[in-house]
């Protein structure tokens, strides 16, 4: 049987036919086939003026006997100006967190029952160092019993300082500045069946979708996984935004789970990548992001701010919305800009980040898991937003605590960007749209497995 793959990129192409190469002009060499188990994966939101962050890339699957997490090469642009490592102790910060344990507790204990799944002697990159899953998971143990005992800030810090290595990105000895953005789940009004009203379909999974994860047919290729559609002898990219919504192509190729009545609405559930479905018959159901098209994602936000639309200062969440509803003759041209599309499915829980952990809110951040320890406890400090009744921001002030990087986006790409998970309602929806601060990122790993503070 004959398999040819055609992938676009740009003006770049290749085709792969058989067992032999042939590359026009593209960035990486890669050899594709058709999978008919297509796997999936989380992924995640749209930030304000920067592109979206979510959710999830992929599932992650926990194998005994694979070896995870080799350390990874930071992007070349980065590369000279960052590195990952143990911080000079001048520079290592005051820890101080402005929410209770409880939410934390549960947090930190998501990502211990991951790194209970792992083989212990698993590896984990720290920049050039690394640690096993078994030594992460004692690190977890020992920061849960430090907080059972209610530190006092004193005592806290002593005993961070005394039982943990510090690390981060830093240039010239000082961290890196991280820009922190946020996402949440949004609430939308469905129905099962389409009327007048609930018009536009949230689809699941269509039937003709297929992925390509490159790394199985060679150690050489990238650990990439590409979507597409089966056309006879060929794979080609999946439908676009603009052919989903403008042609229904999907007809007949995807059954949709529910319907909704904004497509607004349903364009920012594709952008954070979950969220929470209201029927007309009063059932509420979680909504989670199944796979996507394959298309690279395009902020609208960028788009809005490079047309003069919006000022980048002004530029939010919500002014996107507004822009949007007071010109709605542009609304369709605009969200088409974005080819990216997204399949969900529902759930009996609330979201799950890339390694299938549970997200809590304000505790769970989502990283580039190309260079940042996984489910890994981490240290932030940037601002949020204090909020009216009606939503209005009254000031932003600064906070920090202690997170766990558990989930990832397609826009969350380096050491300079974080996305804070802020979980439902209004403020989650407020923080989130506003969010786009400077902060600092600080992970913590146990400097001896055997030490209990």
């Amino acid at each position: 049987m004959k398999i040819k793959i055609w992938m676009k990129t740009g003006k770049d192409r290749m085709r792969v036919k058989n067992d032999r190469i042939t590359a026009v002009p593209v960035l990486v060499l890669m050899l594709v086939m058709i999978l008919a188990g297509a796997g999936c994966g989380p992924e995640t939101p749209e930030a304000p003026g920067i592109p979206e962050s979510s959710k999830p890339l992929e599932t992650f699957e926990i194998h005994a006997d694979q070896e995870i997490l080799k350390p990874a090469e930071i992007p070349a642009k980065e590369e000279r100006a960052a590195v990952f490592r143990k911080a000079p102790d001048a520079v290592v910060p005051l820890f101080a967190d402005d929410l209770d344990f409880a939410d934390l507790k549960t947090a930190v204990e998501g990502s211990l029952a991951w790194y209970r799944r792992m083989a212990a002697d698993a590896l984990i990159a720290f920049g050039s160092d690394t640690y096993t899953a078994g030594h992460m998971a004692d690190t977890l143990e020992q920061f849960l019993r430090l907080m059972e005992t209610g530190p006092t800030p004193g005592r806290l810090n002593e005993e961070i300082r005394r039982h943990f290595h510090v690390y981060g990105f830093f240039e010239d000895d000082q961290p890196r500045e991280v820009l922190f953005t946020g996402y949440y789940e949004p609430l939308l009004r469905g129905s099962l069946e389409p009327d007048a009203t609930f018009r536009y379909p949230l689809y699941g999974r269509p039937r003709d979708l297929v992925t390509v994860s490159l790394s199985e047919f060679s150690p050489d290729l990238p650990k990439e996984t590409l979507v597409g559609r089966h056309t006879g002898q060929a794979v080609v990219p999946y439908f676009s935004r603009q052919e989903i919504d403008g042609a229904d192509v999907l007809s007949g190729r995807a059954d949709p789970i529910a319907w909704v009545d904004d497509p607004l609405d349903l364009f920012f559930l594709h952008v954070q990548g979950s969220g929470r479905l209201e029927l007309d018959n009063g059932e509420t159901r979680h909504i989670h992001f199944h796979l996507s098209n394959g298309l690279p994602y395009r902020s609208i936000g960028k788009y809005l701010i490079d047309e003069g639309k919006i000022s980048k200062e002004a530029v939010s969440m919500q002014s996107i919305r507004t822009y949007l509803k007071t010109h709605p003759d542009e609304m369709r041209q605009i969200l088409d800009y974005n080819p990216r599309y997204i399949f969900f499915q529902t759930r009996n829980h609330g979201a799950k980040g890339c390694f299938a952990i549970e997200l809590t809110p304000g505790r769970s951040i989502a990283l580039d898991r190309k260079l940042f320890p996984p489910a890994a406890l981490a240290f932030i400090r940037t601002q949020k937003p204090v909020a009216a009744d009606d939503g209005a921001i009254r000031e932003w002030v600064e906070f920090s605590r202690f997170v766990v990087n558990q989930d990832t986006g397609s826009a969350i790409i380096g050491p300079g960007r974080a996305d804070i998970f802020w979980g439902h309602g209004p403020y989650a929806e407020t923080a989130a749209g506003h969010l786009k601060h400077p902060g600092q990122l600080f992970f913590l790993v146990a400097r001896s497995p055997t030490n209990k503070p």
